[in-house]
């Protein structure tokens, strides 16, 4: 197999996640939990059949989803979330955080996702609002300490344990 060049690490991350709706398909089987493609569909409205079964197949082929099937008739194929899609999970927050802070006139929100009370909300952007210290300066935000472990990012906040 040859290997994909990047010039960094970032560039990686970009190479998994950067599609037409992968993130909008990572948000919604992390925050909604497994889902058949007829679920995706009607969520991601602004994507094409063909374009969501590839980025299926791309997220799956990367190792951000598992890909189920039923052998039953009519085939039953479900799509759940992998320990390592659920470690973009922040990633995702912030994301929805930035582009909520820094729409402009250009934009129509058609399905809002990250504004309103978080009770209202029905995705992973309401944990944001969980976590005041996401949208405040850097001298408010309490002090953590991260490890990588086995592939997931450990934060040790104030007063918990790691």
């Amino acid at each position: 197999m040859e290997k994909i060049q990047v010039t960094c690490e970032m560039e990686v991350t970009l190479k998994m996640i950067g599609g037409k709706c992968k993130p909008l398909i990572l948000e919604s089987l992390i925050s909604q939990g497994t889902q058949r493609f007829s679920q995706l569909m009607r969520q991601i409205t602004q994507v094409s059949q063909r374009t969501l079964t590839n980025q299926l197949r791309e997220l799956e082929k990367d190792g951000l989803i598992c890909r189920t099937v039923y052998p039953q008739v009519p085939p039953r194929v479900e799509y759940s979330i992998t320990p390592k899609g659920r470690s973009l999970e922040t990633i995702l927050e912030l994301m929805c955080e930035w582009g909520e802070k820094n729409m402009d006139d250009r934009f129509e929100l058609t399905n809002p996702q990250c504004s309103g009370e978080p009770d209202s909300r029905n995705s992973l952007c309401s944990a944001a609002h969980n976590r005041p210290w996401l949208s405040e300066s850097d001298e408010s935000r309490p002090k953590q300490k991260t490890s990588l472990m086995g592939g997931f990012l450990l934060c040790n906040q104030p007063g918990s344990i790691v």
